[in-house]
């Protein structure tokens, strides 16, 4: 098994039993009608749990079905510390049964009225803008939640490819070791770089399991862990089946225990460019001071809205600031607290191409790159749909009678007219902190402390320009760029030199005059800018190129790395590649890592020919 190295400080660490742990989400939510209890669906034969329509419930008591010889290939000692564990734990007998689904630790059968019991959710969602009914965990089963005492956070621990649960329609519950490591990579990646995402724990080999998809592949388990897995789409679907109360009962759950209550919810932004939004938010001031009346009136569960959408808009400013693509954005795959979740055909790109999608089933370039912004928004008109009723009520949302039988005939009209005043200015809400972000973000990439309002169409916009004309490399543009010094720009000639820096090494064809003239007037007016901010002198210069160094990542999971990793894994067993690749991808801004110098500088050097921009199956 690998160890996986982190930088992160060591703070008090627990043991699997010694660890805090709960089960909020099936205590306060209601569970399936046909296994009311842990007793009656562990009782029940594995069989009886498979494929089948759930109603009135959001999650099915189920159980993990161990498969094949468990072999832990890796550990990610981020993930043991961000939960609270001991280092030394994964190396237990306890806890290698633990991540391969071989033994419950919270629930014992002979004592069936306590501990806690595995469980599946139940979900629908739109799949590429198509309602596709009812989805659910059909390979994921949360076995228990934890809290990490040293931070209070609490995350709900699941195994993704143990097993088919009620949700896994024509599939067999399980995942192949290409999605596997894919998601184990990926997920901690990009919490290392700051980006809301789920995360890995552990990866497990099922070895001597065969599962068909494309090909005959293996089989593996991903210990993955979130402070929630709900979706949009598990609001969807009960607005689709006109669940009322359920809908409801889920909404005050998101507001009470995955977002720590209404208080904690914002009201309308105040007025303002959209270059404040960003300090707005972090500095707390975000509530009206006087509610509005009428039509416009907002309640309790519009501030859940608003939560949702700024965690949301947020979250893919992010994307777009460093190039990364989800590949497969159904309302099932997007969360309600904003987390890159559910990695199918993601990647992130090569040479910048906003039309570019790594799924090979997006032909009309749906979840493109360009496209990310506005199909969250999409999605989040959906959620808007679905808390609808509930935003359009207003003041009246606690009245007994709409909340036993809702609203009357007389009210609808307004109602109506008030959930639609909603969405649209929270469509103005989801601008504002989107581009709020995604300007933060491009400006710190480009060294720069302060933002201007030329900087977006002078700076940002050019380069990218420069990036899709010349089809240089998104990632390597700003990583070069970091480490260029302002002397080496004082003249046109030196600018037009530096410029070669940001083309391939083999790619002499596309440095012609224009190319490098044009990239090299752009980088005059970055110097002056850099200047501007920074002023002059060896310090300021040190200071600066540090500064850029630990926000553009030298070291990216491009998706030609990760069908190597996989290929050397599961076709030559090299299972040392693992720990090597995770030591870059948990600590992406170093220069070095001291693992193999050939191998550092092939992995962050240009994408070999015929391997960029790759797509792949929402089965990868």
């Amino acid at each position: 098994m690998a160890h996986l190295d982190t930088n992160s400080s060591d703070g008090e660490r627990h043991t699997l039993q010694s660890l805090p742990k709960s089960n909020v989400f099936t205590q306060m939510l209601p569970a399936d009608a046909a296994f009311p209890t842990p007793k009656d669906s562990h009782d029940t034969p594995r069989q009886t749990l498979g494929p089948r329509m759930v109603k009135s419930a959001l999650f099915t008591y189920v159980r993990p079905d161990s498969q094949g010889e468990p072999e832990l290939l890796a550990v990610s000692q981020r993930a043991l510390q961000d939960i609270g564990l001991n280092e030394e734990e994964a190396e237990t007998e306890e806890f290698k049964d633990f991540v391969s689904g071989k033994k419950i630790l919270t629930w014992d059968a002979s004592k069936p009225d306590e501990g806690i019991y595995p469980w599946a959710q139940c979900y629908g969602g739109y799949q590429f803008g198509q309602w596709a009914g009812q989805l659910g965990d059909g390979r994921a089963i949360s076995l228990f939640e934890s809290t990490n005492p040293a931070t209070g956070t609490r995350y709900e621990i699941q195994l993704k490819g143990a097993g088919r649960t009620p949700y896994s329609r024509f599939a067999d519950g399980r995942a192949v070791l290409r999605s596997s490591i894919r998601e184990f990579v990926v997920s901690e990646y990009l919490n290392a770089i700051g980006i809301p995402s789920t995360r890995a724990l552990a990866l497990t080999l099922n070895s001597g399991s065969k599962i068909m998809r494309e090909r005959v592949e293996p089989g593996a388990i991903v210990t993955r862990f979130a402070q929630s897995w709900i979706r949009f789409g598990t609001f969807d679907l009960q607005r689709i089946r006109g669940d009322r109360e359920t809908l409801r009962t889920l909404a005050d759950y998101t507001a009470e225990h995955v977002y720590g209550g209404w208080d904690k919810l914002p009201s309308k932004l105040p007025a303002g460019d959209a270059k404040d939004v960003h300090s707005q938010i972090q500095t707390g001031v975000t509530k009206d001071t006087t509610e509005a009346e009428g039509v416009e009136e907002e309640n309790r569960y519009v501030r859940l809205y608003r939560a949702i959408l700024r965690r949301n808009a947020e979250t893919v400013a992010k994307w777009q600031a460093y190039g990364f693509m989800n590949g497969v954005l159904n309302t099932d795959n997007t969360s309600i607290l904003g987390l890159s979740i559910d990695f199918g055909p993601f990647a992130f790109l090569d040479t910048f191409d906003p039309t570019y999608t790594p799924n090979h089933d997006d032909h009309m370039l749906r979840y493109s790159y360009r496209n990310q912004p506005t199909i969250i928004w999409w999605n989040l008109v959906r959620l808007g749909e679905a808390l609808g009723e509930l935003m359009g009520a207003g003041s009246k949302v606690d009245d007994s009678v709409f909340v036993d039988k809702g609203v009357t005939q007389d009210q609808a009209d307004e109602l109506v007219k008030r959930a639609e005043g909603v969405i649209d200015r929270c469509g103005d809400e989801y601008k504002a902190v989107f581009l709020a972000e995604y300007k933060r973000l491009m400006t710190v990439r480009l060294g720069l402390k302060k933002q201007k309002d030329s900087d977006f169409e002078v700076l940002m916009s050019e380069l990218l320009d420069c990036l899709e004309a010349f089809e240089l490399d998104f990632h390597h543009a700003f990583r070069r760029l970091s480490g260029i010094a302002l002397e080496e720009l004082e003249t046109e000639e030196q600018r037009r030199d530096i410029a070669g820096r940001f083309f391939r090494a083999d790619n002499t064809p596309r440095q012609e005059s224009d190319s490098r003239e044009r990239i090299g007037k752009w980088l005059e007016k970055w110097s002056a800018r850099v200047k501007e901010d920074w002023g002059t002198g060896s310090d300021a210069e040190a200071e600066r190129q540090s500064a850029m160094h630990a926000i553009n990542p030298r070291f990216v999971p491009r998706s030609w790395i990760l069908d190597e990793v996989i290929d050397r894994v599961e076709k030559k067993h090299q299972r040392d590649i693992l720990p090597k690749i995770m030591k870059l991808a948990l600590n992406p801004f170093q220069e070095s890592w001291d693992v193999d110098a050939d191998e550092e500088e092939r992995f962050c050097g240009d994408v070999p020919k015929y391997k960029g921009m790759m797509q792949c199956s929402c089965s990868s």
